[in-house]
C-alpha cells in the first residue's frame, strides 16, 4: 500500500531544489508556521534534571519502605522527540516513570479480560516473594512468606499490597495520588525550588505540574507511570491517551518509548539539518481541524522515515517530503488501511526492541474505523482535500 518512489533523478531533483522559488516557499512556510522550535531541547533538559533531583529525594525517603522503586525518566511524545505541533506556551513535557517493584515482592503482567478498552490492555498482578534466600539476602528485613503477621506488623513497614493495590493488582490512580503527595511534601528539596513556583494540576493517573518563573513564563510538565514489558521497549503505561477510562487496575499498552527511541535513531543517523521533524510539525499544524490525528501523521511519518532513504530528507528537499506524506495520507485514506508502525513491520530498525509476538502479529489498521463507517471515509476525504 502507498508505495513511495525513492529514485528519482538525481539531476532533475537538484535543479528543482535549486529552484529559487522553491527556497523562497520553503522560508514562507519556515515563518508561518514558526517550524524550528530550539528551546524545546534546553527546556527538556531542564524538566529531566528536575525530575531526576525529585526521584533523589524519593529514593532517600522511600528507601526503606515498600513503594514502588522508581526508575530514572524516560521523555515521550512530540516535545521530546523535537517537534510538538503546539504553540511554545502550550507544550507539555511529557515522561514516563517507569516502576520496579520493591524487595519481597514481584510483578506479573496479566491480560485484561475486562474487554473495556479497543488497545491492548493488562493489570499488573502484586506477589510477595521469599527474600530469606538468594544470592544476597537482607537480614535486616523480615520475610513477608516466613515471618508471623505480628512480626511483620511490629518490626516492618507494611506491604506494597496494602498501600497501593485493589486487590492483588497495582492500582494507577493510587500510585498517582501518593506521588502528587510525594512532590508536594519534597518540592522545597530541590534546588528548582529556588527558581520555579510549583503547582500540582488535577489529574487521576498521572503527575501533572505547572513550574512558573518570575518572569511568568510557565513549564508544563506530566509523569505518567508505567512498568516495561521485559527487556523490550514497549510499557504498560497508567494513563489512557484517550478520552475513554478504564479501571484504575488497568493499564494500556504503550509504544511512547519505542517511538521516542526511533526518532533518536533517525536524528543520530541523518544527515545535518534533516527535515523529518519540520515536516512533522508543518504537516501536523496544516491537519488542524481535520478528522486525521496527529497519531496517524506520526505513523505516516515513521513509515516514511524507513522507506525513503535519510539523505533525502535534507532540509532543501522538505517540500517534496511535505508531498511525499500528504500523498502517503491520502492513498491510506482511499484504501481505509493505515498500518501501526510496530506490528508486523518488515522494516523496523534493529535498535527498537520489541516482544518476540510483535513480530509475527498482523498488522493493527489504525484506519479500521473508516471500514467500518463508510461515511466517516467519505467526510475524511472531503476535509483531506479541502486542505
Amino acid at each position: 500500500i502507498c508505495e513511495v518512489d525513492s529514485s528519482r533523478d538525481s539531476e532533475t531533483e537538484e535543479s528543482e531544489e535549486e529552484n529559487p522559488a522553491d527556497m523562497n516557499m520553503i522560508w514562507i512556510f519556515s515563518r508561518r508556521f514558526q517550524l524550528s522550535v530550539p528551546k524545546l531541547t534546553s527546556r527538556r533538559r531542564v524538566v529531566q534534571e528536575l525530575l531526576s533531583d525529585l526521584l533523589q529525594v524519593s529514593h532517600s525517603l522511600f528507601s526503606d519502605s515498600f513503594f514502588p522503586v522508581l526508575e530514572p525518566v524516560i521523555g515521550v511524545g512530540s516535545a521530546c522527540e523535537g517537534w510538538s505541533p503546539h504553540k511554545e506556551e502550550d507544550v507539555i513535557y511529557c515522561m514516563f516513570v517507569p516502576l520496579k517493584p520493591p524487595p519481597g515482592h514481584a510483578f506479573h503482567l496479566e491480560p485484561d479480560t475486562t474487554g473495556q478498552m479497543p488497545q491492548t490492555s493488562m493489570r499488573i498482578r502484586v506477589e510477595q516473594v521469599c527474600t530469606c534466600t538468594g544470592k544476597q539476602p537482607d537480614q535486616s528485613r523480615l520475610c513477608f512468606l516466613h515471618h508471623s503477621a505480628e512480626e511483620l506488623k511490629r518490626n516492618q513497614v507494611t506491604s506494597l499490597l496494602h498501600t497501593l493495590c485493589t486487590g492483588p493488582y497495582l492500582d494507577g490512580e493510587k500510585i498517582a495520588l501518593w506521588f502528587r503527595t510525594f512532590v508536594i511534601s519534597a518540592w522545597s528539596a530541590v534546588p528548582q525550588s529556588r527558581h520555579y513556583s510549583m503547582k500540582v494540576l488535577p489529574s487521576c493517573r498521572s503527575c501533572k505540574m505547572r513550574l512558573m518563573k518570575d518572569s511568568g513564563r510557565s513549564l508544563f510538565v506530566e509523569m505518567v507511570f508505567s512498568v516495561q514489558q521485559g527487556d523490550s521497549d514497549i510499557f504498560l503505561s497508567s494513563q489512557p491517551a484517550g478520552a475513554q477510562f478504564p479501571p484504575s487496575t488497568t493499564w494500556l499498552e504503550s509504544y511512547a518509548v519505542a517511538e521516542a527511541k526511533f526518532f533518536r535513531q533517525v536524528a543520530v543517523q541523518a544527515p545535518p539539518h534533516s527535515c523529518h521533524l519540520k515536516c512533522l510539525r508543518l504537516c501536523a499544524r496544516l491537519l488542524e481541524g481535520s478528522g486525521i490525528s496527529v497519531y496517524a501523521l506520526k505513523t505516516t511519518v515513521m513509515h516514511l522515515l524507513t522507506l525513503i532513504p535519510l539523505s533525502e530528507w535534507q532540509h532543501k528537499y522538505l517540500l517534496m517530503r511535505v508531498d511525499d506524506i500528504m500523498d502517503y495520507l491520502r492513498c491510506c485514506l482511499e484504501e481505509k488501511r493505515l498500518k501501526h508502525f510496530f506490528f508486523g513491520n518488515e522494516d523496523m530498525p534493529e535498535e527498537i526492541s520489541l516482544p518476540p509476538d510483535f513480530q509475527e502479529a498482523q498488522p493493527l489498521n489504525l484506519f479500521q474505523h473508516l471500514v467500518q463507517d463508510p461515511a466517516a471515509q467519505t467526510k475524511a476525504l472531503k476535509e483531506f482535500d479541502e486542505l
